[in-house]
């Protein structure tokens, strides 16, 4: 399973190329400035948010703060259409795979990239490593 980084370049999106390097979970990124989301990828990230666009829209940016509309009373289509036009409303990175999303760079929330199977095998090791007596 790849993960798909969504975002521009920053420490953020820096930080979670790195741990999933380390943690070897191969992924593809895409600069949303230089290629903009489709409406497609959008409506597939809202579809795994918790709160929809307010989720993924970036209050504290710069674009957010030029704009002169208040996306509130906009349409969600005029809102995608907003946000294909200027990129930079999106919180970044935006990491999804088929079933996951993450908004932002946390890492403990990152870690539900990593396969099953390599959490219970983290795990077991945890218990080897920190429940049991070491004799010596």
């Amino acid at each position: 399973m790849t993960v798909t980084i969504y975002g521009t370049p920053c420490l953020s999106a820096r930080k979670a190329k790195e741990w999933l390097t380390d943690h070897a979970i191969p992924y593809a990124e895409r600069n949303t400035a230089k290629v903009p989301l489709t409406l497609h990828e959008l409506q597939a990230i809202l579809r795994l948010t918790l709160n929809g666009t307010d989720d993924i829209i970036s209050t504290r940016s710069n674009v957010y703060k030029d704009l002169q509309e208040d996306i509130s009373t906009l349409s969600l289509k005029q809102l995608l259409d907003l946000i294909q036009t200027h990129p930079g409303l999106l919180r970044n990175p935006i990491m999804i795979d088929e079933k996951r999303l993450q908004i932002g760079f946390n890492a403990e929330e990152i870690r539900q990239f990593i396969p099953r199977k390599m959490r219970e095998t983290e795990w077991l090791n945890w218990r080897l490593n920190h429940l049991w007596p070491v004799e010596g």
